[in-house]
């Protein structure tokens, strides 16, 4: 199946406004097809990739624009960089660690992730008080979010309505990135 875009993502990848993308469009620069009965546009990944060269547009920009943005909160530096090794090696992902909750705070602010794993190595109330906060946020009410606990502790079922996933350290990194990724689609 050919990748394609709408108008209205090119315009967020190239940063410029839909309307701009549609005059791209409409003049022959970018090439693409109109969906037969409407007046939407679709902009094929080829004819796109073909226009950031010819524009002296750095590619970059194109996985950059729909990488999935997650946030790991946690102090343990092996935990972190165990799961930051694991995220760079897939495709399609960006990542930022906080190590408070305020610091969580701001980076949700400032990223919008749409994954945060919290380690609860941090404190129970700081760690709850995370989910709360992002939970509340109407922008990331959405967000997947995964709590990492030790092996002695459990979640009650109303702290347990905050998460969507919970793993127990020690974890796999692995299975955890490939969990990410089916909550995430499940929530797309």
């Amino acid at each position: 199946m050919i990748k394609t875009y709408t108008t209205g993502q090119i315009s967020k990848i190239c940063k410029v406004a839909a309307s701009t993308v549609n005059k791209w469009f409409d003049t022959g620069r970018l090439k693409g097809y109109r969906v037969p009965g409407s007046r939407h546009r679709r902009i094929p990944r080829e004819s796109l990739i073909e226009f950031l060269k010819d524009h002296n547009l750095p590619l970059e920009i194109l996985s950059e624009a729909f990488a999935t943005n997650v946030l790991i909160v946690g102090r343990d530096p092996d935990m972190v960089g165990c799961l930051e090794k694991e995220l760079s090696a897939q495709p399609g992902y960006q990542f930022a660690t906080a190590t408070s909750g305020f610091e969580a705070g701001i980076q949700a602010e400032t990223r919008s992730p749409e994954c945060v794993i919290v380690d609860f190595g941090i404190g129970q109330f700081d760690a709850l008080q995370i989910c709360r906060n992002l939970r509340r946020r109407r922008g990331l009410a959405g967000a997947v979010i995964v709590a990492l606990l030790p092996g002695d502790r459990q979640l009650s079922p109303l702290e347990q309505s905050l998460v969507d996933d919970v793993f127990v350290k020690p974890f796999d990194a692995a299975l955890l990135v490939q969990r990410v990724r089916s909550l995430l689609n499940r929530a797309s």
